[in-house]
């Protein structure tokens, strides 16, 4: 088949990215145009000069940096999307979401639709057998991002702030009854069972599990369910009708703010990573909050995974998206200081 000749647009822009030491063909600019990470050649001059745009030179330049032969650009390709707002990108943007967050069950050969609602005897030992299948394969992991840091700190004897929360957020306990909750919710999970599987793998201050605790106890006696609130409340089938009608402009919101925190993130732990500036990260709430739950995105799926968390996470849970923010100063703060900060932000 003859592909059909470059225009002198797509000429005139792959000239500008060349001269930036980047390479951009005529056939890698039609591919950019159709998965909407490129704006349509009508839309790439300056009405007033007919001059190429910059941000379109600049996103191209991008693309240019960030393609690879054999290999897809991962979520990075979100952040575009997400960054132009329009119907047509929100819309993708919903369609790669709610098919990441669905991926834990078309790995087990499950459909949404096999899931059963209601809280029928046969219902729950369904949901309960499709949890067993969700785990089915999967591989344990033994020490997430905190752990291996705070071992190589031992060995290296530096001090890093004590634990707050958990061993490691991916434990066995923890993600077996991870499974019966995107499986069921949490009316398929007791508070009992919960709060075990979390003592398992405690290692922050033991009355910071029971101030948790309490609060349940208090808030039922209240006629309230704290776990209600929970993102996982209504299991999968609730988290996708998250993504399904919540409002595009705020969708586009929360996935430019997830990839600009974990990019910034990356890129400190990858060029400025020192006790100084770990110590600060770990020492707010947010690295266990965000940075060991989904703050770590390489491009990959594992990524679209966490970046797809992330998103979850600032649409449904309160506060959490302006901790994100908070964060998101901290760490362009750390990334701009000449020096490391001290763990009140100040340079040392």
């Amino acid at each position: 088949m003859t592909r059909t000749p470059p225009t002198a647009a797509e000429l005139a822009l792959a000239t500008e990215v060349d001269r930036l030491g980047l390479t951009a063909t005529p056939h890698q600019l039609e591919r950019w145009r159709a998965k909407r990470w490129l704006a349509p050649t009508d839309q790439w001059t300056d009405p007033a000069t007919s001059a190429l745009r910059p941000d379109i030179v600049h996103r191209t330049a991008w693309l240019a940096a960030l393609s690879r032969p054999g290999r897809g650009i991962s979520w990075i390709g979100w952040t575009f999307w997400a960054i132009d707002d329009t119907e047509q990108t929100a819309a993708l943007l919903r369609q790669a979401l709610i098919r990441t967050i669905q991926l834990p069950l078309r790995q087990a050969g499950i459909t949404l639709a096999q899931i059963p609602h209601g809280d029928s005897d046969a219902a729950f030992e369904t949901r309960q057998n499709l949890a067993e299948r969700l785990l089915r394969g999967r591989r344990a992991v033994g020490r997430d991002l905190d752990g291996l840091l705070r071992d190589h700190a031992s060995a290296a004897g530096i001090a890093l702030p004590e634990p707050r929360t958990v061993s490691n957020p991916f434990d066995a306990a923890l993600i077996r009854v991870g499974a019966r909750l995107l499986a069921g919710g949490m009316a398929d999970v007791s508070p009992e069972e919960l709060t075990d599987a979390w003592r398992s793998v405690w290692t922050g201050p033991p009355e910071q599990l029971d101030r948790i605790t309490a609060a349940h106890i208090t808030a039922d006696k209240a006629g309230t369910d704290l776990r209600a609130l929970s993102p996982l409340a209504h299991g999968l089938p609730g988290l996708v009708r998250v993504l399904e009608e919540a409002d595009a402009h705020l969708l586009c919101e929360a996935v430019r703010a997830c990839t600009k925190a974990s990019s910034t993130l990356m890129k400190l732990l990858l060029e400025r990573a020192d006790a100084e500036m770990l110590t600060v990260l770990m020492g707010d709430e947010m690295w266990d909050q965000w940075v060991r739950a989904g703050g770590i995105a390489p491009a990959s799926r594992l990524g679209e995974a966490a970046i797809t968390l992330s998103t979850v996470q600032y649409l449904l849970v309160p506060g959490w998206a302006e901790d994100l923010h908070r964060y998101q100063d901290l760490m362009d703060r750390l990334l701009a200081a000449p020096t490391a900060l001290t763990p009140d932000g100040r340079p040392v």
